[in-house]
């Protein structure tokens, strides 16, 4: 058992490096948040957010859009929270030590309540874990937590499974992992690793997360949720740092229509706008320079295949289809935000990875893609005369339509007929976990910095999140192996080849790679860009 301790510094600069990182507690990170006001204004701050999208759930359990982690990350505090900057700070815990062997974790757990003024217990965290993992629940993000001893087993039904934690106290947690894990304090700030009100839960089922029932351990609380119009969160007094948090209630609105938002924004009726119609883009510069933030992000925007269908389980049909769009057009002709074309699924710059895994043909001239897969279109009996006939969904905003069109020309020139067909985000997402679609727009942002966390969405394991439902048994082999080895640059060996293996049988178009693009008024005090896009409003505070 090590004792190292991290400074601050240390932490947030080496966090995702290192899967022996020490923390002594918040006292060291609190020169990092001298931005905060540390006493209550008089006036009540309200903060109003544009999102762009409807919230799936309140419970943390059910949430896999961004769009509603940005709700679910002001409410919940994890074992490790997102910082200022978006990096990993303490959270719930409030110190951990790692095993020599990197393979056992025990945290502190501070001294906190939920929002009712009951403690907080190591117990609440396990407690949230097995219900996860529980196989009656179908949370299609279980698999997150595999690299928990026994997780995968508790999750597939297993007789006698057991999961690998423990409560030593009810301030001390421990968990042991099947591999060293260079992102597992990371993901910790992953609502699949949040604690659950047990006392809650048991008492009001999946009603727990109701405005009138709802206990959590975050800077804020639910107060209201009216569907398609707006989230309501107020602060949360029980919070242990509720003395610094200087905000007191922050509204999300759903907006799917970027411009409607731009203009609620430009009212000043918004505070922050989440997303911007690129169309729009150089308007905005010209007259909202001082509003508009544009930074790099942890994402990949692609199609997904459904491979299981007839018509795509030739891979060369995929191919064809991939080859056919011209990325760069789409970037700079149609888009021009600065997002940077994709050939590979795991976006250059990914921790604890090397040189992503390039399409073999990623430098050929765009002719040369588009004669090649006019070729393999022809071979598979596809040309103008008759056509390969599907459906391309995605779900409402005017820069996915936009590409979608786009797209949509750029395979008629090999004997692609594609209806576009659009419906709202909510509605679309669960369309693409039961397979319900034939091509689709989706877009994955990064949980944590890890290439695993982009990889695990192809393997047959995950489940519903595979939309493709990509079934390779050496893709499936490589992650796995990946998953239990302790040498970085091994693992990482084993995840190119994987992705490799990804990228010859496109099941995923990647299409670009992501670029974070809001619009925040100058008032707003302590907004940081930073990769992950993680801004959590008690990091923030209104001028005056």
């Amino acid at each position: 058992m090590s004792d190292n301790a991290m400074t601050a510094k240390g932490l947030v600069n080496g966090l995702l490096k290192s899967s022996r990182a020490f923390v002594l507690g918040t006292a060291l990170i609190a020169g990092s948040m001298t931005m905060l006001s540390t006493s209550q204004a008089q006036a009540e701050k309200i903060l109003r957010i544009g999102n762009d999208g409807e919230p799936q759930s309140m419970d943390p359990h059910f949430i896999s859009t961004v769009q509603t982690s940005r709700i679910s990350d002001d409410m919940s505090l994890g074992l490790l929270t997102y910082g200022p900057d978006g990096q990993p700070v303490p959270g719930a815990a409030e110190s951990w030590t790692v095993s020599e062997d990197g393979m056992t974790y025990t945290f502190k757990i501070r001294d906190h309540n939920w929002s009712d003024g009951t403690p907080v217990t190591a117990q609440d965290f396990i407690a949230g874990w097995e219900r996860l993992l529980d196989p009656a629940l179908g949370a299609e993000y279980a698999s997150l937590l595999y690299i928990i001893e026994g997780a995968e087993e508790v999750n597939t039904g297993k007789d006698g499974a057991k999961l690998a934690a423990k409560a030593i106290d009810d301030h001390t947690l421990e968990v042991k992992l099947t591999a060293p894990a260079p992102y597992f304090l990371a993901q910790l700030t992953h609502q699949t690793a949040f604690a659950i009100p047990r006392h809650v839960v048991e008492k009001y089922g999946k009603d727990w997360v109701k405005p009138e029932n709802i206990v959590v351990n975050g800077a804020y609380k639910l107060v209201e949720w009216v569907p398609n119009v707006h989230t309501k969160l107020v602060k949360n007094e029980e919070f242990y740092d509720a003395a610094n948090v200087p905000i007191d209630e922050v509204i999300y609105y759903t907006y799917e229509d970027r411009t409607a938002m731009q203009n609620r924004f430009r009212a000043e009726e918004l505070d922050v706008a989440r997303d911007i119609a690129s169309e729009q883009i150089s308007w905005l510069r010209d007259n909202l320079a001082d509003s508009l933030r544009i930074a790099p992000y942890a994402g990949i925007y692609y199609y997904a295949i459904r491979t299981d269908k007839e018509k795509f389980q030739d891979p060369n049909v995929r191919k064809a289809l991939s080859l056919a769009i011209n990325r760069e057009a789409i970037t700079d002709a149609v888009l021009k935000t600065g997002e940077l074309p994709a050939y590979s699924f795991v976006p250059p710059g990914t921790g604890n990875y090397t040189e992503p895994a390039y399409v073999s043909w990623k430098d050929l001239s765009y002719g040369d893609k588009v004669a090649e897969a006019k070729k393999l279109m022809e071979a598979a009996g596809y040309t103008a005369e008759n056509p390969l006939k599907f459906t391309l969904r995605y779900n409402t905003s005017e820069n996915h339509k936009r590409i979608a069109i786009a797209v949509q020309n750029m395979w008629k020139q090999i004997g692609v007929d594609a209806e576009l067909f659009n419906t709202e985000g909510k509605i679309h997402y669960a369309d693409l976990k039961v397979g319900d679609f034939e091509v689709a727009r989706a877009g994955w942002i990064a949980d944590y910095n890890d290439a695993q966390n982009f990889l695990f969405l192809g393997e047959e394991r995950t489940g519903p999140l595979n939309y493709a439902a990509f079934d390779n048994a050496r893709y499936n082999e490589l992650m796995l192996a990946a998953e239990n080895e302790g040498d970085l640059k091994k693992r990482a060996e084993l995840m190119h080849s994987a992705e490799a293996i990804m990228m010859e049988a496109q099941p995923y178009i990647p299409i670009y790679y992501y670029v974070s693009k809001q619009l925040v008024s100058p008032k707003i005090k302590g907004w940081i860009d930073n990769a992950p896009d993680r801004h959590l409003t008690r990091w923030l505070d209104i001028a005056e």
